[in-house]
């Protein structure tokens, strides 16, 4: 069975249309003869909702239960069971209500594409996962209900349901998407013009760039290789050479005299490894590049040319950005560069020669060193003058036994043998030499430089392509072997330092150790510059840094110094690299201290200012409380009457209560930091602790308990209390006095039991969820006399010592739910 297909209408807010857009295209569908069926759509009481939804036939919503209310979803069973061609389903981030048979919405679309069923869908751009960050950044309220963007990737079709923000907000205020009573609140907090501008373009980039990917698939599906110009896309190659700055900087400025334009940077690479840039200029490169506001891309090729023309394809460029060649005009014409095989090869790609300071070889650098040694260039001078001279007589002295052709072929050895042992220069030397010898005393006539038969001619001039075409491949390859041979060293030498530091802590006398090892030194050491004191030493190190035979500045204050070495040019890179290491490391310990200092002066800071406010304050108030009572009933020339001394008598005890709470969280609060607290954990029935624990609280009678008396968990009986005790305290605080609190239980795995704890209140913010539980924390406009804000962190703390964890949910239709997990005994 064929999976069925997806279409999502996404809009940027609520309100923009995307529900009725669903429904008049199930309508069209459905006048056409497709069999389309609503399986969930919410009006919102909205008239033109309901009268585009009329004529299409509605599934029945499954009614649910669910903690003594009923709930309507979905019913999947029996959309599966009616198997229409066609369904709408709304909301597509909706999380079920729990008994459904899948967690979200999304999940039930699944099930019907699975099932063949084409799905039409709406979604909000603020219900993407990717995208939840964002939005709350830009609207200040996070969804909890959210969608991955792998689902509303995958449909087949995705259409904006777009609506000016201007258009929007009148659409709100006639009342067409909010009742009334909902429309100057929603209007001056969600629905801002400015949140609704930045919402709307976060959906068009993001629809945008789900085009583009639709670009990309047809274009591979069709094998299209040619560029489509659907927006101007810039790539800029650079070599790592100065003029790579210049270069992005133009492609910068190119980008932005046009709406939409990107650029690329791109470096390629050679498949050998042997050739390139450092690591630290490849860092610069891609820093520059994102500082100007492109990308950085690195491409393997042996060919750069090539190498270019595939990413720029690949990416659908429409314009390369290259640099003008830095060979001479010799060179060029010889070998055509990069610059001309990109042009002759872009076809309808645009190319840019920028010209620079280092163009055809202004501000060469000096000439490549020798890759022979010294002494086979010596060899290679005495064979390229000799040896033609030598092998010439002994073949002159015998020519009655060979002929013309045997005298080539052996003079040819000649120039390919010194070809091979000096490289080009001694090479074109002998080959010169063996063709004047060859035309002076083997070819007629003979002991006269000249040449009756133009086959002779050739002859020579093939001694000379020869010799040059061999030693040009013997010179390259003696650069690739010692090249290789460098770039092993530093590799191994580098991995070493790698694994080495891979499992190092910040104590730089390892990295120390590691280089006397791998540069076969007596010792190394980190060294002051200003006094030249020690900050770590392994082995014998230098007593300064005038003693030192290698220095390596690690930054403006240290170097680090090695003693009984010395070592070539080509391996300092290796002793940059452990500098650089040691002052990452220095950095990184640096970081730390810093870090942990900030973090304990900052707890030393609150926990101070939390508990003057408390002594200032919560300690007070009873404390006046309890001597304006005592001084008031003491009183030798008062006569008080029954119901007075009464209600002296009522407020000392509030106040003695309320200082017993106080002291009792302090002590607590302190235990739990020191990690004193000790649990005797006990099979304890949960229903008769929890009705224990309410006795003592004021308005407990408002608590309903509905929990299974054959419920047992395991727990410390006297923590669980007092757990229990702070936080329906805290409930009962934020409560309204006409409403109820409902505590049930259930179990949610075989071995742990929920146990809710559900207000109406207030609630609290998205955000603020999780710091309910930071000691001297309260959230909102707490009244004075309230206490210090430690009631729910002691509950926290006191939790987690019996093993169990607390967590907060928004209770349905308002207020604050606390689940406690408790592991259940067996």
């Amino acid at each position: 069975m064929d999976r069925g297909r997806l279409r999502v209408y996404l809009g940027a807010a609520p309100g923009v249309g995307k529900t009725v857009a669903m429904l008049q295209e199930g309508c069209r569908r459905a006048e056409r003869g497709t069999d389309v069926v609503v399986g969930y759509v919410e009006t919102h009481g909205r008239p033109r909702t309901a009268e585009v939804l009329e004529p299409l036939e509605v599934v029945p919503r499954r009614q649910l239960a669910y903690r003594d209310t009923h709930r309507e979803e979905m019913d999947l069973d029996a959309i599966l069971l009616r198997s229409p061609s066609v369904v709408l389903v709304d909301e597509l981030a909706h999380t079920n209500v729990p008994g459904s048979r899948n967690q979200k919405r999304w999940q039930d679309v699944q099930a019907l594409r699975d099932a063949g069923i084409e799905v039409i869908t709406t979604v909000n751009i603020q219900h993407l996962e990717s995208l939840n960050d964002v939005t709350e950044a830009i609207t200040g309220v996070r969804q909890r209900e959210t969608v991955p963007d792998d689902v509303v990737r995958s449909a087949d079709q995705i259409e904006l349901v777009d609506m000016s923000p201007q258009a929007l907000r009148r659409r709100m205020a006639h009342g067409n998407v909010y009742r009334a009573d909902k429309v100057d609140a929603a209007l001056s907090q969600y629905f801002r013009e400015g949140n609704l501008t930045a919402l709307r373009e976060l959906a068009l980039l993001w629809l945008a760039d789900r085009v583009e990917e639709g670009l990309d698939r047809y274009r591979d599906q069709h094998q299209i290789d040619s560029t489509w110009a659907t927006r101007e896309r810039i790539i800029v190659p650079v070599s790592g050479g100065p003029e790579s700055s210049t270069l992005m900087r133009r492609a910068a400025r190119i980008a932005s005299r046009v709406s939409a334009g990107e650029w690329h940077t791109l470096y390629i690479a050679r498949q050998d490894g042997l050739t390139g840039v450092s690591p630290d200029t490849l860092a610069e490169l891609r820093k520059k590049a994102e500082q100007l506001g492109g990308t950085f891309h690195t491409v393997i090729s042996d060919d750069p040319a090539e190498g270019i023309l595939d990413f720029a394809r690949a990416e659908n460029a429409t314009q390369v950005v290259i640099g003008a060649s830095r060979r001479g005009r010799t060179s060029t014409l010889l070998r055509p560069g990069v610059g001309e095989r990109v042009v002759a090869g872009s076809g309808d790609i645009d190319v840019h020669i920028v010209t620079h300071d280092y163009a055809r070889g202004a501000n060469a650098s000096a000439r490549t060193p020798d890759t022979l040694s010294r002494r086979r260039r010596v060899l290679g001078y005495l064979c390229g003058v000799l040896a033609p001279a030598v092998v010439s007589a002994l073949l002159w002295w015998t020519h009655h036994w060979h002929g013309l052709t045997t005298e080539s072929m052996v003079l040819m050895a000649v120039v390919v043998a010194t070809a091979l042992i000096g490289g080009l220069v001694p090479a074109v030397i002998a080959a010169l030499a063996s063709g004047v010898l060859l035309n002076f005393l083997f070819v007629s006539p003979t002991y006269v430089l000249t040449i009756d038969e133009p086959e002779n001619v050739l002859a020579l001039v093939l001694f000379v392509v020869v010799g040059v075409a061999v030693a040009t491949v013997v010179d390259l390859a003696a650069r690739r072997t010692k090249q290789a041979v460098k770039a092993r060293a530093e590799a191994d030498a580098l991995t070493v330092l790698s694994h080495s530091l891979l499992h190092a802590t910040d104590d730089p006398s390892g990295l120390l150790s590691s280089a006397c090892e791998l540069f076969h030194a007596r010792g190394a050491a980190i060294l002051r510059r200003a006094d030249e004191s020690v900050v770590a030493s392994h082995g014998v190190p230098p007593g300064s840094i005038a003693q030192a035979d290698m220095v390596a500045e690690i930054d403006a204050d240290t170097v680090l110094a090695l003693s009984g070495t010395k070592l070539p040019a080509s391996e300092r890179g290796l002793l940059n690299a452990y500098a650089a290491y040691a002052r990452v490391m220095a950095e990184r310990r640096a970081a730390t201290e810093a870090e942990v200092e900030r973090l304990r002066l900052t707890e030393v800071d609150r926990t101070r200012t939390a508990l003057l406010a408390a002594v200032s304050h919560d300690l007070r108030s009873p404390l006046s409380a309890l001597k304006i009572a005592t001084d008031s009933l003491c009183a030798p020339d008062m006569t008080w009457s029954d119901e007075d001394e009464e209600e002296f008598l009522e407020a000392i005890r509030e106040a003695t209560d309320r200082l017993i709470a106080l002291v009792t969280n302090l002590l607590d609060m302190s235990r739990i930091h020191t990690g004193s607290v000790k649990a005797a954990i006990t099979e304890v029935a949960l229903a008769p602790a929890v009705r224990s624990s309410l006795v003592p609280l004021a308005g407990s009678s408002r608590i309903r308990v509905a929990i299974a008396e054959d419920c047992v968990v395991l727990a410390d009986p006297g923590l669980l209390d007092r757990v229990l005790a702070n936080i329906c305290e805290n409930a009962l605080k934020y409560t309204p006095e006409d409403a109820a609190i409902t505590i049930d239980a259930a179990p949610i795995s075989p071995d742990r039991v929920a146990l809710r704890i559900a207000d109406t209140g207030p609630g609290v913010r998205d955000r603020e969820h999780d710091e309910l539980f930071v000691p001297f924390q309260r959230l909102g406009d707490v009244p004075g006399g309230d206490g210090v804000g430690l009631g729910l962190a002691v509950a926290h703390g006191l939790l987690e010592a019996i093993g169990g964890t607390i967590t907060t949910e928004d209770t349905p239709g308002g207020g604050l739910t606390f689940v406690l997990e408790l592991r259940e005994a067996r």
